[in-house]
């Protein structure tokens, strides 16, 4: 991430603890920091080894999911549920985008699409403002799918032998 990019969100959480008269404490700052590091999707757990951890700045389980929630409500993480699984994910100018979710291993990759970008903007909506969207795409990724055609081979190269 630019530097300049972890000033704005600072800068956003500050002014949102500010105008709420919350604390501004450092263990709020620690983990928006750890977020903005990570890449990609994570656990809690995930962050949690990362700031006791490579940080060395430990925090209670309770703290980061409060902090999380926090972060959620003033749109610097998202949360995703994908195959029983939550993930966070740092959303800073990064507000729209798909995902593509394996339903055998449960890999998720990224990826971003003019044309359903485009189409989500054409919608018109009553009363709503949008903000940003997450799409996800199910199916089976391409090492599963290898997969799935070696055992389906195997099992008729097996199925032909015992009829010979």
């Amino acid at each position: 991430m630019r530097e300049n990019d972890k000033v704005s969100v600072r800068n956003i959480l500050t002014n949102y603890l500010e105008l709420n008269n919350h604390r501004k404490t450092p263990e709020r700052y620690a983990i928006l920091d750890a977020v903005y590091s990570m890449e990609g999707h994570f656990t809690l757990e995930e962050l949690g080894e990362k700031l006791n951890g490579e940080l060395r700045f430990p925090v209670s389980r309770a703290t980061l999911y409060n902090t999380l929630k926090l972060l959620m409500e003033i749109r610097l993480v998202i949360r995703h549920r994908f195959q029983g699984t939550t993930r966070y994910e740092a959303c800073y100018d990064n507000n729209s985008h798909c995902h593509q979710v394996c339903t055998i291993c449960g890999k998720v990759t990224e990826f971003k699409s003019i044309a359903v970008t485009r189409a989500i903007n054409n919608v018109r909506s009553k009363r709503f403002r949008k903000d940003g969207f997450s799409l996800y795409v199910y199916g089976v990724c391409s090492t599963c799918q290898a997969k799935l055609t070696r055992q389906q081979r195997k099992l008729e190269l097996d199925k032909n032998n015992k009829q010979q």
